[in-house]
């Protein structure tokens, strides 16, 4: 409920232009971090390693090469977790917790043990490899907390792709996914993406009939619209505009989409979400499928700065047991508003 009236005052705050959060967070601190954990986990490697790691700014076929889909159908370029030794693994780690926020950096090592959960329980079905092993991670440009940089790190249900410049960053295009959905370690049960899952059913049953009647449509989404491969694809905005919501909806959507906006470092992560807020009115939310919480339904939000899909899969057993999500800001895709190669 605290989070709801805080996100209803930034909704607010938003509209009349003021700031809600006070002085940012330091970005200059968080950039410079981010950089020195790269540059030590560089630094780990030899020579030969390095130059597989690091890629030139310009390069733009490693800058678009990422995907969801496991090792046996996608050859990733980078280094392989599996071929790192403990020492280096854990400045890789350090990198990745250093580049995203700490609920961003949780996130990411969900969907990693996840990933090592499918094959402990299935094997690797058809030449495919799952498990944390098959992470990659490179860099497109040197990391520097002043020169734009990139920093990609994927596997079977992950693909970050993280560019840095000095105070500025910006993780689009970016997807998230899990199978499973949920998974228990150690006697606690996780859901890499349940956050999501709840916030959205929520969000759709808090909609009277009449909103429901624009927002859910008939159409049936298999998978992302604007996944792995459609950079540059425009979507016409479809279902209910945030105009039509009162404030308490738009503040569930805006929590809904700090999902995606939040594993993103802290201090651009709140910039950025106040900036979808100044552009609310012009955002929209579709629905696809039952809005009975636990089934399988599509959504996508999409505003002038972002489109989020979610997307359950019916492949393997059940939809709602194996999950695709992407992140887009069609204005930014690879920090291309502030780092052009």
């Amino acid at each position: 409920m605290r989070l709801q009236i805080l996100l209803i005052r930034l909704v607010v705050a938003a509209a009349s232009g003021t700031l809600l959060f006070g002085a940012e967070p330091d970005s200059t601190a968080s950039a410079a971090r981010a950089a020195k954990a790269a540059q030590t986990f560089l630094g780990t490697l030899d020579e030969t390693a390095r130059s597989r790691a690091v890629f030139p700014f310009g390069d733009a076929a490693q800058r678009t090469n990422w995907s969801n889909l496991p090792t046996g159908i996608y050859q990733r370029a980078g280094i392989r977790f599996g071929a790192l030794n403990d020492q280096q693994r854990t400045a890789a780690l350090a990198t990745l917790k250093a580049a995203l926020s700490p609920q961003g950096y949780d996130k990411v090592l969900e969907i990693m043990t996840a990933d090592q959960v499918l094959t402990d329980t299935s094997g690797s079905p058809k030449g495919l490899i799952f498990g944390t092993n098959e992470f990659y991670i490179s860099f497109v440009g040197t990391p520097s907390p002043t020169q734009p940089w990139l920093l990609q790190f994927g596997g079977h249900h992950l693909a970050l792709n993280l560019t840095l410049a000095g105070t500025n960053a910006v993780l689009t295009p970016s997807l998230t996914a899990t199978q499973p959905a949920s998974y228990t370690r150690g006697g606690k049960t996780y859901r890499p993406l349940g956050m999501e899952n709840d916030l959205a059913f929520r969000f759709i049953n808090s909609l009277d009939p009449s909103q429901k009647a624009v927002a859910i449509l008939g159409e049936r989404f298999h998978d992302l619209v604007l996944g792995p491969g459609r950079d540059g694809i425009k979507l016409a905005p479809e279902g209910i505009p945030a105009s039509r919501l009162n404030a308490a909806q738009r503040a569930l959507l805006l929590d809904l989409a700090s999902q995606w906006i939040r594993i993103g470092p802290e201090p651009q992560a709140t910039a950025k979400l106040a900036e979808v807020s100044r552009h609310f009115d012009e955002t929209y939310f579709v629905w696809s499928g039952p809005t009975a919480p636990g089934s399988a339904a599509y959504f996508r939000i999409q505003g002038p700065t972002l489109v989020i899909e979610y997307a359950p899969q019916n492949l393997g057993g059940s939809a709602v047991n194996h999950i695709h999500t992407i992140y887009r800001d069609p204005t930014n895709e690879y920090g291309k508003q502030f780092a052009t190669p």
